[in-house]
């Protein structure tokens, strides 16, 4: 009996600190059993409660009436499924005749207290089936990615969502998108997340860093182009513009429209052209939108209008030539100047890190998620890499971004150096690589040696 006690003591023991210690680990061995048992126990009652049920059909009310039997309970949602994860719980369940998804969505915070779990996001599979995404602890605190995440063409893992997904950045599903962040709210690491993974890619990465290229030049053997100033960042965005014009001629060249050519190989971009005539994709990066927008002189000025101009046009015309942009800053206003706004209308994913006012959450959800400008204000200073992540359908999730450091950043990118295309459009902006340091035993061995 004493063994049995001790035995108990020490498994409490352990799991109290793997609880503390590594979430993940807890939820794994005991977290995910009680978490399903919880579920299926209290399951009827919590439907009850958070008013998620049906009364009987008039029929059996009817036929109760006449046999003298008691009143049938009001029916809960059936449960089709109830699937453990590596964060938390998938519950999918059969809407009875009545009920809505809207009404789970409404009750998610109810749910969330009952089943006690980290939290719970709900979304309509198809008419009639809802799923109930749990999560068993807080994935964003220590951000753990996947071995093996995934990926596909032109889709790539950046961060970990709060329902313990994955967060993918899919360039083909959404073209353009713009970042915004305070200083230190992770906004620079989510980019250096996001060159780290499209290095392994079949893509062409060009840069625009103002701020002499601190952020970008030490990636820079992954890119085949780069801008560190604003001037070379106007001939820069000039030499896309004229890249994207050769891209839709040769696009016109092999349409080939007749009517002896099938439908599947008539095409309006680059994604249906033949491997061998394809162009390679282009992800563009501005660091600092800001820094391109500011004048203060009349030079200045016009350089400014050529540059936003020559953004507006990529960013209306630039998905079909397949050039994408990713544009960064710290506020993108109206302030900005002219062109701003039409820019951002054009830029369909949103990111918002940690902002410190309401007005700038606004620049970025205000037109297409009003509900994502609170939780974007909210964002604490001790969680850098914390995002509000939107796009133009108004649905919004919360990311975060594993930390990289820029060491290992540049390691990835000199591994893949090789991958690095050229594009003769841009020969002119290629980065100057800079040659390896010499260790100092190394430069010693070179001094010759006098008599």
């Amino acid at each position: 009996m004493t063994a049995l006690w001790v035995t108990l003591a020490l498994v409490a023991t352990v799991a109290l600190l793997l609880r503390w210690q590594r979430p993940a680990w807890y939820w794994m061995s005991f977290g995910v059993l009680f978490a399903v048992v919880r579920v299926l126990v209290r399951y009827s009652s919590v439907m009850d409660a958070c008013g998620l049920t049906v009364p009987p059909p008039r029929w059996r009310l009817a036929l109760a009436r006449m046999t003298g039997r008691p009143v049938p309970d009001s029916k809960a949602p059936r449960i089709l499924r109830l699937r453990p994860t590596r964060t938390g719980l998938v519950l999918r369940v059969k809407l009875r005749p009545g009920q809505d998804a809207f009404d789970f969505s409404a009750a998610s915070d109810r749910l969330r207290h009952s089943f006690v779990m980290r939290n719970v996001t709900t979304r309509e599979i198809r008419s009639g089936v809802v799923e109930l995404r749990m999560t068993g602890y807080d994935v964003l605190k220590r951000v753990q990615m996947p071995a093996r995440p995934g990926g596909g063409v032109m889709r790539v893992p950046v961060a970990m969502r709060e329902d313990g997904e994955v967060y993918y950045r899919d360039y083909r599903q959404v073209p353009h998108a713009l970042n915004v962040g305070a200083t230190q709210s992770g906004k620079s690491v989510y980019q250096r997340n996001l060159v780290a993974a499209l290095a392994g890619l079949n893509v062409a990465l060009v840069g625009i860093d103002c701020k002499q290229g601190v952020e970008l030049a030490p990636l820079a053997r992954r890119f085949s182009a780069l801008a560190d100033n604003p001037d070379n960042a106007a001939d820069l965005l000039d030499s896309l513009v004229e890249h994207m014009h050769d891209v839709y001629q040769l696009i016109r060249r092999e349409q080939r429209l007749s009517a002896d050519t099938p439908d599947a190989e008539i095409t309006a971009d680059i994604w249906d052209l033949p491997d061998g005539l394809r162009p390679t994709p282009i992800v563009l990066m501005v660091d600092e939108v800001a820094e391109l927008a500011l004048f203060a002189t009349k030079d200045e000025e016009k350089r400014r209008d050529r540059i936003i101009t020559s953004l507006v046009r990529l960013a209306q015309l630039g998905r079909a030539a397949g050039i994408y942009l990713e544009i960064c800053g710290q506020r993108f206003g109206s302030e900005l100047g002219k062109g701003i706004t039409m820019l951002r209308a054009q830029l369909t994913g949103r990111t918002a890190h940690r902002v410190n006012d309401e007005t700038s959450a606004n620049m970025a959800f205000g037109d297409i998620a009003p509900d994502a400008v609170l939780a974007t204000v909210q964002i604490p200073t001790d969680r850098p890499g914390t995002a509000v992540v939107g796009d133009s359908s108004g649905g919004w999730v919360r990311i975060r971004t594993p930390h990289l450091t820029l060491r290992r950043a540049v390691n990835l990118c000199n591994a893949h150096a090789s991958r690095t295309p050229e594009i003769p459009a841009l020969d002119a902006f290629r980065p100057v690589l800079p040659s390896l340091a010499k260790t100092p035993a190394a430069a010693a061995s070179t001094v010759p040696v006098t008599a």
